[in-house]
C-alpha cells in the first residue's frame, strides 16, 4: 500500500487503530460509530442499466465490477481555465493569483475494482482530497474541497481573463476542472452528464459508482422531486428507490449545491485503501526534508499496521 505524500501529516498524527478502522471502513474523523457492516444485496443488474460512456472499460467477476477510464470526460470542456499562477505552491489559486492557461487536462491511466455488494457500516470514513469516485462520462469525482481541505471548490469559484478577453472560469458549467497535474474531476453536481441521462423533471439516474461501491445520483428522487438536503446524512446519502433499484438502495445524492454538500465528504461503507488517489499537489508536491520525513513515517506506519509499502 503506498501512503500519498500529501496526508503522511495527518496520519502521523492518527493512532494506529484509528487509521487501521479508516482503511477498513470504519470512523476516520472522530465520529462515533462502530465498524459492523451491512451487506447490500448485489448492485450488478442496476450497474449494468447506467449509461456509461464509451470511453469505459466495464467487466464484471462474481464480486466486483472492474472500470477502466483514461479520465478524458466524454462532454466538452473550456479551451482554457483558470489555474494557479507558477504552480501555486498548493495554495488555493484565487482571482489575484491565478491566471488562464490552456486546458491542461491529459489522459490518465484508471483502473478500478469496485465491489458489487457493497457493505454500509455504521460509521464513516472521511472523502480524502483526490478522486473518490468514478461519474459515467469518465472522469472522476472529488470531495468538496480544494487543495487546503477547507476550501469549497463550487463557492469559490471565479474568473479571469483569458486569450482575447474572454471570461475564463476556475470551475466550468460542468462543475469541473483540470487539476495542475492534467486530471479532469467535478466537486459537484454535472450538468452535462445529468443532461445526457435525465429529463428536466424526471428521476436522477446513475451517473457514477463511489469507491465503497453505492452508486452516485443526482438530486432528484424517483418520483422527480428535488431531494432536500436536509434528508442526506452527512455523506450525502439516502436509502430510497431509483430507477435502476426500485426496491431501494443506499446511494449518494449531488444535489446540485455550492457549498460543503456540493460532493459527496464520507464513505458510509467499506473501502478499499488500494482505490483512493490523492489530489495532485498545487506547485509539485512538498520539499524534499518534508518528503523525505513523510517517506520515513509512512513506512513506520506500514510496518506498524503489517501492510506492503
Amino acid at each position: 500500500m503506498h501512503l500519498p505524500q500529501r496526508f503522511i501529516p495527518a496520519a502521523v498524527l492518527m493512532s494506529a487503530a484509528a487509521l487501521t478502522a479508516a482503511l477498513a471502513g470504519g470512523s476516520a474523523s472522530g465520529a462515533e460509530g462502530t465498524t459492523s457492516a451491512k451487506r447490500t444485496a448485489s448492485t450488478k443488474a442496476g450497474l449494468k442499466k447506467a449509461t456509461w460512456g464509451k470511453g469505459i472499460t466495464i467487466t464484471y467477476s462474481a464480486t466486483e465490477v472492474r472500470l477502466r477510464s483514461n479520465g478524458i470526460p466524454n462532454h466538452a470542456r473550456l479551451a482554457q481555465y483558470a489555474v494557479p499562477a507558477g504552480g501555486g505552491a498548493g495554495a488555493v489559486p484565487t482571482a489575484a493569483t491565478a491566471v488562464a492557461a490552456d486546458d491542461p487536462t491529459k489522459a490518465q491511466s484508471y483502473d478500478y475494482k469496485i465491489p458489487t455488494s457493497p457493505k454500509k457500516t455504521t460509521g464513516t470514513t472521511a472523502a480524502p482530497m483526490g478522486s473518490i469516485g468514478l461519474m459515467i462520462s469518465g472522469a472522476v469525482l472529488y470531495n468538496p474541497y480544494e487543495g487546503d481541505g477547507k476550501t469549497v471548490a463550487m463557492a469559490n469559484n471565479f474568473t479571469v481573463k483569458g486569450t482575447g478577453g474572454a471570461d475564463v472560469p476556475f470551475v466550468d458549467a460542468c462543475s469541473g476542472h483540470p487539476s495542475p497535474g492534467g486530471q479532469y474531476h467535478y466537486h459537484g453536481l454535472p450538468a452535462c452528464v445529468t443532461a445526457e441521462v435525465d429529463t428536466s423533471t424526471g428521476p436522477s439516474h446513475i451517473i457514477g459508482i463511489a469507491f465503497d461501491g453505492f452508486p452516485i445520483y443526482g438530486k432528484r428522487d424517483i418520483k422527480g422531486r428535488r431531494v432536500s438536503v436536509s434528508k442526506l446524512d452527512a455523506c450525502n446519502g439516502i436509502t430510497s428507490a431509483t430507477p435502476e433499484f426500485p426496491k431501494g438502495i443506499y446511494h449518494y445524492v449531488l444535489p446540485g449545491t455550492t457549498d460543503g454538500t456540493s460532493s459527496i465528504r464520507c464513505f458510509h461503507g467499506r473501502v478499499d485503501a488500494a482505490l483512493v488517489t490523492r489530489m495532485p499537489a498545487m506547485g509539485g508536491g512538498p520539499p524534499a526534508a518534508v518528503a523525505a520525513t513523510a517517506s520515513v513515517a509512512a513506512r513506520a506506519l506500514c510496518d506498524l499496521l503489517g501492510v506492503g509499502s
